[in-house]
């Protein structure tokens, strides 16, 4: 494959950055073997976001012939509390129900989880022992504590709230990590920003290279508030990125407002009722979650037309392109609820899968683990 063409795989939506395009351009023109990594959280559910969305840029870099590895972070876990912060059970979740899920979506996104490296942060801590502990000391001699602190959004807490001080490592682990394993090419959610930032300012000094990163669009939450959606366009008309952060945490799907998140395994009625009760302001295209899962999911690699049936005419619309689709809906073209049932309907097919895997079928014994267990943000 060449440069062009890897170079659209990695840019393709729903990336939204490349930092930077130049460099990733360069590497592959000297013939540098790309090594990926997106690292994750073990904090419950897979929703939309964590589970399509990311997989279907992990099915990219895969087409583009580029090494691929999911990092399941229990220790970065266990430093965020999650699942209760009991280390045991973030490690039994990581390799259970988590990485089965991860599988699952990155199958069903066209993509081949036998091609991807599943790495568990516990294992290689162990397995590199003094020299993961270099690595994490560079790295924090390469920032500043209030830096650290300003990045503390990475991991969904917000610039000053209070923090443990092994919350503070966070950071330079994330960092760390990168390296540790020879990342050239460090994935994640736009959110991840300044984690990478900070590898890629002192990747040289650290680990002898400077890592490309890739940022990808975060999902909307359906529970989205007026007030959060205020925030989030605000932030996009000032171009503060600081702003743009705090709104992001405010709007985008998240397992811990179980309301607002669709999970990989929903069935075809928890699907519909939670979007027949999202927010879709009529004529509203941006920031719309629901236009958001159409046109970042259903459409993404779509065949054939989306029909969205008007429920009082019995009228059907055919749609070939997202941007038909939003064009009527701007205009007034399409109805709020029959966009609704019209998405829930093709998302539940989708995602058919996953709900027969961890519902009917093996997966469902992953599930049950996670009964009874605190999930905390």
């Amino acid at each position: 494959m060449d440069v062009e063409e890897v170079l659209k795989l990695v840019a393709r939506e729903p990336t939204e950055e490349v930092l930077t395009t130049q460099r990733l351009a360069r590497y592959l023109e000297e013939g540098v073997k790309l090594k990926h990594y997106i690292g994750f959280e073990i904090s419950g559910l897979v929703h939309l976001g964590t589970g399509i969305l990311c997989m279907q840029k992990v099915a990219d870099f895969q087409r583009a012939g580029i090494q691929t590895t999911v990092f399941l972070a229990d220790y970065h876990s266990w430093i965020n509390k999650k699942l209760g912060g009991d280390l045991s059970t973030i490690k039994k979740v990581a390799g259970g129900y988590f990485k089965e899920a991860l599988k699952l979506s990155l199958k069903i996104v066209g993509g081949d989880p036998d091609r991807v490296s599943f790495v568990l942060g516990s294992e290689l801590y162990e397995k590199l022992g003094l020299d993961y502990l270099t690595t994490v000391i560079k790295v924090s001699m390469e920032t500043t504590l209030s830096r650290v602190r300003r990045s503390v959004t990475i991991m969904g807490r917000r610039v000053g709230e209070a923090l443990s001080f092994a919350q503070l490592l966070y950071v330079p682990m994330q960092v760390a990590d990168i390296f540790s394993l020879g990342v050239n090419l460090a994935h994640g959610g736009t959110d991840q920003r300044k984690a990478h930032v900070i590898a890629i300012e002192s990747g040289e000094r650290v680990g002898g290279y400077v890592p490309v990163a890739v940022h990808h669009h975060l999902l909307t939450g359906m529970d989205i508030s007026e007030r959060a959606r205020e925030l989030l366009v605000k932030a996009r008309s000032t171009g503060s990125r600081e702003e743009l952060e705090e709104a992001l945490m405010e709007v985008k799907m998240s397992k811990s407002k179980p309301h607002g998140a669709i999970f990989i395994h929903d069935s075809p009625e928890e699907i519909r009722s939670k979007l027949q009760s999202a927010y879709c302001p009529p004529r509203e295209v941006e920031f719309n979650p629901v236009l958001e899962i159409a046109r970042y999911i259903l459409f993404r690699d779509r065949r054939e037309p989306f029909e969205v049936v008007n429920m009082k005419t019995g009228e059907r619309r055919v749609f070939n392109s997202f941007g038909e689709l939003a064009e009527a809906y701007g205009r007034g073209g399409v109805h709020p609820l029959d966009l609704k049932l019209a998405v829930a309907e093709e998302l539940a097919k989708l995602l058919e899968p996953a709900y027969k895997h961890f519902r009917e079928g093996p997966g469902a014994k992953y599930l049950e683990e996670l009964r009874g267990i605190a999930v905390t943000r």
